[in-house]
């Protein structure tokens, strides 16, 4: 009987190897979001990024990811990780209106709220949390002060701030190894983009290296900054795209030697780019009709506000006794503005994924998209709705999400990834479910789905 037991032991540890550890506490999951690639560079021969293409040559890659509404980056960074749209997780624009104080709040860069006073439903680094798995990340927003993370340096602008909520140990470990951290403020107040991302990207590594966490979320900001300044797919741009594809590099080589044959690599961005020459002022109009009172540029009251989202606009009715009555004339007055495209009313929000501003007081209660070639702007100045079309091209996000140049980037490599998938279009909330399964985990509630065919059994 003895023997029998012994045999029994010996045949169960040849066959089951595995089960002596979680085989999710040896793997790493990295997703690495290059802010504002859109999803067009993929197939442009113009943009040079041989790693990006490699790594969906390798495994699999989306050829179209529909992100979440308005698209600018808070919101959509906190779908990527919470695999549900605004609408659930809470952070509905990059800002917006308090209706109790009467003023703009800017939830870009992190200037004042901890992650979970803003973010209202569980992300990939919480269920990993739970689960018993290590977390990091790196300028990730709407994470400040998260208690799930391990190891991690907020999306601030200021080194107070930054040193304030990044992981103390960490900090001094980054010192120690010649990791600048404390020039944050003066690279994010003198526009080093690249300075950043490149400290950005050696944080990473010197993370995965020395830590080894099993999830790992990077923002790469230059992309964006460089868009907004010279317009999508400009020399400006390209370059910087080139620049980013060497970051992905960087820490795709430590993923290689760190975690070989157990890690996964996630590329996506957290929204596209229109180029943009002119600007529509929505508050010019409100103030002209009597809903918005001013002296001179300074807005002092009225019945409605507006508050800029790139190439969106939230109009928020502060008059709720008339509510429904100035959401009709809104919709009216901005249907036929040069440069509008849509006005959506609450009515619709759902199936664009964005809050109720019945239930949710931050949300607008008219949202306005504008054409490719406009952007909006808050400003008072003149009496020009909207500006003449001028010489200089610009670059900003913000619209429609089902505009096509809009939807962000996706490729997959590494464990747990078919080489050589191909998919469609996807939506943004499938990167958590996914990122979830390929731990053997799950994402509650989630609005998206778990890319199955891009996944080995």
């Amino acid at each position: 009987m003895k023997r029998l037991l012994s045999l029994l032991v010996v045949s169960l540890a040849v066959l089951t190897p595995s089960f002596a550890l979680d085989p999710a506490s040896e793997r790493i999951v990295v997703l690495i979001s290059v802010d504002g690639l859109a999803h067009y560079y993929f197939d442009d021969p113009k943009a040079e990024m041989p790693t990006i293409r490699q790594l969906a040559a390798e495994g699999a890659r989306a050829e179209k990811m529909k992100v979440s509404m308005p698209t600018v980056t808070w919101p959509n960074h906190t779908t990527l990780v919470t695999g549900v749209n605004p609408g659930k997780h809470g952070v509905i624009g990059n800002s917006y209106f308090d209706r109790a104080k009467g003023a703009v709040v800017s939830l870009l860069p992190d200037p004042i709220f901890n992650k979970d006073e803003i973010v209202k439903t569980p992300t990939i680094y919480d269920v990993a949390k739970a689960a018993g798995l290590k977390t990091a990340a790196i300028i990730w927003p709407a994470s400040r002060g998260a208690q799930t993370l391990d190891w991690t340096v907020p999306d601030v602008a200021t080194d107070e701030l930054f040193q304030k909520y990044g992981t103390p140990s960490l900090l001094t470990e980054f010192k120690a190894a010649g990791i600048p951290y404390e020039k944050q403020g003066e690279w994010w107040k003198t526009g080093k983009g690249q300075d950043r991302d490149r400290m950005y990207a050696q944080m990473l590594d010197f993370v995965v290296r020395t830590h080894r966490p099993n999830v790992a979320l990077l923002h790469l900001v230059e992309v964006d900054h460089v868009e907004h300044a010279h317009g999508p797919q400009s020399p400006e741009a390209y370059a910087a795209v080139k620049f980013a594809d060497e970051r992905v590099r960087e820490v795709w080589e430590e993923l290689k030697k760190s975690f070989p044959g157990k890690a996964t690599l996630i590329v996506a961005s957290d929204h596209g780019f229109f180029p943009y020459q002119q600007q529509i002022q929505p508050n010019v109009l409100l103030r002209k009709e009597g809903l918005l009172t001013a002296e001179g540029t300074k807005i002092t009251g009225g019945q409605v506000r507006a508050v800029n989202q790139g190439g969106a606009t939230f109009l928020y009715v502060l008059d709720q006794a008339n509510r429904e009555a100035l959401i009709a004339r809104l919709t009216g007055m901005f249907k036929e503005v040069e440069g509008v495209d849509l006005v959506i009313t609450p009515k619709d929000y759902a199936k664009y994924g964005m809050a109720d501003p019945l239930k949710n007081p931050q949300m607008a209660d008219v949202v306005l998209s504008a054409k490719k070639g406009y952007s909006f702007s808050d400003s008072l100045a003149g009496d020009l709705l909207v500006t003449p079309k001028t010489d200089d091209v610009k670059g900003t996000h913000g619209y429609d999400r089902n505009q096509a140049g809009l939807h962000g980037t996706f490729v997959a490599w590494g464990a747990g990834i078919k080489t050589g998938s191909q998919l469609g279009t996807i939506n943004n909330t499938d990167v958590a479910p996914t990122m979830a399964a390929l731990l053997g985990l799950k994402m509650p509630d989630s609005d998206g789905q778990v890319l199955e065919s891009i996944l080995t059994k």
